[in-house]
């Protein structure tokens, strides 16, 4: 009877308060964010005391700023452009990584003219943002002994492999490996990929999570990030029930390219997404400084924070 008693006492008993935190996405939901989605569907977040409100944004500029002006906790954003907002003074912080890896290739046709980097020269080359893509290109250029003045560059905003398989340019930048490449391929148009960090450019990493370093709460994000962390060892260890879960949120996950893009995309998350590789963001610090890209040589303390070090 006792037993029974404190049973019914512990049932009766209120839950404990989860700490409400705001993610703000990079884009729609898409296989990149497979951790973030697991760690909810899993109950890790729920385990972690965090109520985790996760937000697609309207523009895909906005995330950084919002966390920025303390408008969310955590946004998703990339390592070169966070070199470049804090040079233009957003108070941001890398604290966690979400894709350990570059996703980002120079995308041709498989049967094109574009054979290797070489044969860029003359040739039309879509992108989408202007500024780092430029730099990625000039460092592949460079070491043919080319220049952009070489190339023609042409804005295509974000319709990378519709402007390749068009004809309407010979190669685009800003392309990602796990889906523009699967895009392709499902079109009957297969692309080829020339992985930049195999043609000049440092590797970083592609996804990272950006707090504000003034408003953020350390221990809250510590608590996301193990979550997180859990969510992506059973990914690893599970990739084809996680794909099942994650796909089974949304009706518009559930088609060829999405399952394409996890298989080419879960190999990549960070298995230690709270860990700071200093060497890495001290390299592509040094890139960008010689590239023009930045006036200032930010100490990597400015740029990344690792919480489990603090």
């Amino acid at each position: 009877m006792k037993y029974l008693t404190l049973i019914f006492a512990f049932l009766a008993a209120p839950a404990m308060a989860q700490d409400k935190m705001t993610l703000i996405l990079d884009w729609f939901v898409n296989p990149d964010h497979g951790p973030i989605i697991l760690a909810e569907e899993l109950g890790y977040f729920e385990e972690a005391g965090l109520e985790v409100e996760v937000i697609a944004p309207a523009d895909p500029s906005d995330p950084p700023k919002m966390v920025a002006a303390g408008q969310a906790d955590l946004a998703i954003s990339y390592q070169p452009q966070l070199h470049m907002q804090i040079e233009n003074g957003l108070p941001l912080r890398r604290v966690g990584t979400l894709v350990a890896t570059p996703l980002n290739c120079l995308l041709v046709l498989k049967d094109g003219p574009v054979k290797s980097t070489a044969d860029l020269k003359g040739r039309k080359v879509g992108f989408s943002v202007a500024g780092v893509e430029e730099v990625l290109l000039s460092t592949i250029l460079a070491q043919h002994g080319h220049n952009l003045d070489d190339i023609e560059l042409v804005s295509v905003n974000w319709s990378l492999s519709p402007s390749l398989m068009s004809g309407q340019v010979d190669a685009v930048i800003g392309a990602y490996r796990n889906f523009e490449l699967n895009q392709m391929e499902i079109e009957g148009v297969p692309g080829h990929c020339f992985y930049i960090e195999e043609e000049g450019v440092p590797a970083y990493d592609e996804l990272i999570y950006v707090a504000n370093p003034d408003r953020m709460d350390a221990d809250m994000i510590r608590r996301f990030l193990h979550a997180t962390e859990r969510a992506t060892q059973y990914i690893m260890n599970h990739p084809q029930e996680s794909w099942e879960i994650f796909a089974g949120t949304s009706r518009e996950l559930q088609d060829e390219l999405n399952e394409k893009a996890w298989v080419d995309t879960f190999p990549r998350f960070a298995t230690r997404p709270a860990a700071l590789d200093h060497a890495r963001y001290k390299r592509f610090e040094q890139f960008l400084l010689e590239a023009g890209m930045i006036e200032t040589d930010t100490p990597v303390s400015g740029l990344a924070m690792d919480l489990n070090a603090e």
